[in-house]
């Protein structure tokens, strides 16, 4: 049967499904929905560290499955369907998203880490309204997320490869099937059941009602906005487009408008509310979460340092769970402020509490311990030791620019050796991170001799090794540095295609090399000093020798959220900027360098090489 006249409103549109899964197919045809099924083609790689949230990684995934299908719908028969949904479940716990495994050990990672836990289950939807103008397809998107939250029960090695063996984890976010044998590793649900299936129905109504039947002037009383809207709500609408309701089917429907409270009618919650003098409610803006969330984001960051700088997260790796006595102990604070800080971090997802403490999640263990290898420990500890102090004087850049504010700066703390040291680790943390996507970016196999000019501890430089055999590495950057980088080599030696020399990249003699390597090294500087630089680059470089630069290149297109800080970080630190890659194309080709090409590498950071020409 069709769920009341709101599916209804779909019956005489040609809706297509842009996804294979027999789940999503099976929920909406009980719903009454008729739809063609037509998978997408879309290949999920989106850069998940770039959206703000788990859930607007599925959207958006969601959103370019439906496009693809409604524009190769679009291409093969010169007309689109009327509506594409498309549709993303994935499963996070610990702030990672689990998507479908690849493989049984895969699986076996996958339900290992939800074993015993509650995670998060989200699916994001997109409804895409599509139209031809003029032969060209023109589509408004609608989105949507439902997050359901899942506990599994404590499972034995045993149990978890039984339900591996039988195959069913395979094509499964999260790998495991709530719906079919799956169900027993379930100690119970909250929220939308459909969602944890593959489609969140309820609220795919509540959205058609939002699209379909905005409420009448007259029926603003009377509204519920927890629910389905009651079938005598839609009653007598028009834009039936070709077909109308069956009164009959409307009447069956009665019972989706519930009353709370065993008789609270739409009428007395009118009442309450107040109406204005024209009989009419003034209804509340939406409560801004996302605003005040954003508000008192100062306070997130600053907890996540203080928790670094007491090296909570190292004593939670090295033993766990531990009460908040125990922690406090270890960390020469007080019990009532280590709780608080340490349920604050459980809060952000940085920890996990039990009854039997506290203990760092994955994450954590791999990004905010001080030992880890690809820790960030030491950029949380610039952050907070050099950048918390800069931008209060935010406001002073902002009104007499980059130039006025670098002017009033005293010394900067960074010479301090111990400030050094700190600045070498938040270098070397994000380095590691990025440094194999910046080293594959293009196919760098011709060159054999590199110099990574400002490359610190020689992060980029042991990628580059490891992914080119014949390549050798010179690593050129100031002697405060590099009488530190055996701090940072692993074991304490040196690579043997590597070396380190020391020198000023402005006044020192550049090394001999075939490449040269700036890696988030230009957007500190002002143009003149920029192509200072790259004359001197320019001048070393012999014809087919090349150039590679790492930076966030600015385009048209809105920033990813996680980007936008850089900007900012310049203007209050020093008098450089961040550059467009035509910006880029014109500095290098005025130095002698052609065929300049672009590679994006993941959130805020691009790769760019560029050929030495011979001379004219």
């Amino acid at each position: 049967m069709v769920l009341s006249p709101v599916i209804g409103k779909l019956l005489h549109k040609r809706v297509v499904l842009a996804s294979a899964s027999p789940r999503r197919r099976e929920i909406l045809s009980h719903a009454g929905l008729r739809f063609e099924v037509v998978p997408s083609r879309f290949k999920e790689k989106l850069d998940k560290a770039s959206f703000p949230t788990p859930y607007a990684y599925a959207i958006e995934t969601a959103k370019q499955k439906a496009l693809e299908v409604a524009s190769r719908m679009h291409q093969k028969d010169l007309r689109a369907p009327d509506i594409v949904i498309g549709a993303d479940t994935i499963v996070t716990v610990g702030g990672l998203i689990l998507e479908k495994p690849v493989d049984k050990q895969d699986a076996y990672r996958m339900l290992s880490r939800l074993n015993g836990k509650e995670h998060s289950v989200f699916t994001g939807v997109a409804i895409v309204h599509c139209c031809t103008k003029d032969g060209q397809l023109d589509v408004e998107v609608s989105e949507f997320h439902e997050e359901t939250a899942v506990k599994f029960s404590e499972l034995s090695e045993e149990l978890l490869w039984e339900y591996i063996d039988s195959g069913e984890p395979m094509d499964k976010a999260g790998g495991y099937g709530i719906q079919a044998l799956g169900g027993m590793l379930v100690e119970y649900v909250r929220g939308d059941f459909l969602n944890v299936v593959g489609f969140p129905l309820n609220h795919f109504c509540k959205k058609l009602v939002e699209l379909y039947y905005p409420p009448r002037r007259e029926d603003v009383q009377r509204v519920k906005h927890d629910s389905i809207p009651p079938v005598d709500t839609f009653e007598n609408l028009s834009d039936v487009e070709g077909g109308s309701s069956d009164p009959a089917q409307g009447n069956d429907g009665g019972g989706h408008g519930r009353t709370e409270g065993g008789g609270d009618t739409g009428q007395a919650s009118a009442d309450r509310r107040g109406p204005d003098s024209n009989g009419t409610v003034e209804t509340p803006p939406p409560f801004p979460v996302g605003l005040l969330e954003l508000i008192d984001g100062f306070k997130a960051s600053k907890a996540l340092f203080t928790a670094c700088k007491l090296k909570v997260f190292d004593v939670l790796k090295d033993e766990a769970p531990l009460k908040a006595v125990d922690v406090a102990g270890k960390i020469d604070a007080s019990v009532c402020g280590t709780e608080r800080l340490l349920d604050v971090c459980a809060a952000l997802g940085l920890l996990e509490k039990t009854d039997r403490g506290y203990r760092n999640t994955e994450l954590t263990d791999l990004h905010l311990a001080s030992d880890g290898e690809y820790s960030l420990h030491g950029l949380a500890m610039h952050n907070n030791d050099h950048f918390w102090n800069l931008f209060a004087d935010l406001e002073l850049a902002v009104r007499e620019g980059a130039d006025a504010a670098f002017g009033r700066k005293t010394a900067d703390p960074v010479q301090s050796k111990p400030a050094k040291l700190q600045f070498m680790r938040a270098m070397h943390g994000l380095a590691k991170l990025t440094a194999h996507q910046v080293a594959t970016a293009f196919d760098l196999s011709r060159f054999t001799l590199a110099c990574d000019l400002g490359g610190c501890t020689g992060a980029l430089a042991r990628a580059l090794t490891r992914e080119y055999p014949r390549l050798k590495v010179t690593v050129f950057d100031l002697p405060e540095v590099i009488e530190h980088v055996t701090c940072f080599q692993p074991e304490g030696r040196q690579t043997e295609r590597i070396s380190y020399v020391p020198g000023d990249f402005f006044k020192d003699g550049l090394p001999e090399a075939d490449l040269y390597i700036l890696s988030r090294i230009l957007h500190d500087w002002p143009d003149h000093k920029v192509r200072e630089l790259l004359s001197r680059v320019s001048s070393s470089c012999k014809p087919g020798g090349g150039i590679l630069v790492a930076e966030m290149v600015l385009e048209e297109k809105p920033a990813a959220r996680g980007s936008l800080p850089a900007s900012l970080n310049l203007l209050v630190r020093t008098q450089g900027r961040e550059r467009s890659l035509p910006e880029y194309r014109r500095l290098l080709e005025q130095h002698g360098f052609c065929d300049v090409q672009l590679a994006h590498v993941g959130d805020g950071l691009d790769v760019i090489l560029g050929t030495r020409a011979s001379p004219a």
